[in-house]
């Protein structure tokens, strides 16, 4: 039987398929699954929404266990158009989703998503719990107006240098509705006002990511095709994508109540507070809840990968992610 330790990821590993799934027009998804042929499948869900799959990604899995899916969404990473927001909705992404899942010969799987990664996880479980295992969760996103609040104004009043290097990228007179300011300028017929407001978006969202500084993190998201597709993609669905009623995760929780299920959270995440993960455990009780004392956003955050590590090997080991399986 494979060992890891739980702090550190899985080995690198290269896919052992990889293909392209034709969707919606004019959307083509790239996939990949990387592990074990006939393996226990996991499915992958990145954040963003706009980021896109990373080959770190594919290492919070035992490959001697598990087939795990990775597809990057709508209008990112390697999926085309890049940047595209037309047939571009939560909906459009669970359809996708299910596509996917038929079109790999797939009964069911264990889904694993973290920030907007989770919103979509918990969204396509409660449209589809007959197709989920167990859901692993990290960074809980549930897509209220208090978390746009949130990222839009009140990061300031703990990171105001980095709040004032996004906001300052807008004149005052139109910082009442940066959201709307940064997509009138993305949406620019001129590429380089579009490019900058891109990369001044995407830049405050890699300074809130971890807790210390990371370069090698920050650097991803310095990349012009990830800086565009993460910041067209997260104020389109920010402005056009909200749910009725507001709170929808939350309601819809008995949809979901009996799935085995995982939560890790970085106690000190300037992306998604601490609080969306108090206030799903409010309402789900029965699901497992990490608070991770030293830890921010990102997946990366070594307390939250070692917690991720664990509950793969404990789905391994038992089936389940909980902590009391």
């Amino acid at each position: 039987m494979s060992t890891s330790k739980p702090s550190a990821f899985w080995p690198e590993i290269d896919p052992f398929e990889m293909g392209e799934l034709a969707v919606t027009d004019p959307h083509r998804l790239y996939w990949e699954q990387v592990g074990k042929a006939d393996g226990e499948p996991v499915l992958f869900l990145h954040g963003g929404p706009g980021a896109g799959c990373t080959p770190t990604d594919r290492r919070f899995f035992d490959p001697e266990h598990f087939r795990v899916v990775l597809f990057d969404q709508r209008g990112c990473g390697r999926s085309t158009p890049l940047g595209e927001l037309s047939s571009n909705t939560i909906d459009d992404l669970v359809r996708d989703i299910e596509q996917l899942r038929v079109a790999l010969g797939i009964e069911s799987w264990h889904v694993f998503g973290g920030s907007w990664g989770s919103t979509l996880a918990l969204y396509y479980a409660q449209e589809c719990p007959e197709a989920v295992r167990t859901l692993i969760l990290r960074g809980i996103w549930l897509f209220r107006d208090e978390e746009l609040d949130w990222w839009l104004y009140s990061v300031r009043s703990v990171l105001p240098e980095t709040w004032e290097e996004f906001a300052g990228h807008i004149p005052q007179e139109e910082r009442g509705d940066l959201l709307g300011a940064y997509r009138r300028r993305l949406d620019s017929s001129d590429d380089d006002v579009a490019l900058e407001a891109a990369r001044r978006w995407s830049s405050y969202e890699a300074a809130c990511c971890t807790l210390l500084p990371n370069p090698d993190f920050a650097a991803h998201f310095d990349d012009p095709d990830v800086a565009r597709s993460v910041a067209r993609l997260e104020t389109h669905y920010f402005a056009t994508g909200r749910f009725e009623p507001r709170d929808l995760l939350l309601q819809r929780i008995d949809e979901i109540r009996s799935i085995p299920t995982f939560v890790v959270h970085g106690q000190y995440d300037m992306v998604c507070p601490s609080k969306n993960a108090h206030d799903l455990k409010r309402v789900w009780p029965e699901a497992s809840y990490v608070i991770v004392p030293d830890a921010g956003h990102s997946s990366h955050e070594p307390g939250i990968t070692e917690q991720l590590v664990a509950a793969m090997n404990r789905i391994r080991e038992t089936g389940s992610p909980t902590l009391t399986a």
